[in-house]
């Protein structure tokens, strides 16, 4: 089978993983963030080209400067 040009990952849902367990919110970012690297090297791997990361949003910028 083929492998697409490009994939996106939706970071979502690490602040209310880490809230679900009791833990800090930002572990639950750090959590998310660390599974980027590991998808990316498997991506390469099967040929992909381009991998696109939305990490972001508008709803963000409410949150506290820790986060």
């Amino acid at each position: 089978m083929k492998s697409p040009a490009c994939v996106g990952i939706i970071l979502d849902g690490n602040r209310r993983w880490a809230k679900e367990l009791g833990l800090p919110t930002l572990e639950g970012h750090k959590k998310g963030f660390d599974n980027v690297e590991p998808i990316a090297k498997h991506l390469v791997k099967k040929g992909v080209k381009h991998l696109v990361v939305f990490a972001f949003s508008t709803e963000n910028w409410n949150r506290s400067k820790e986060e």
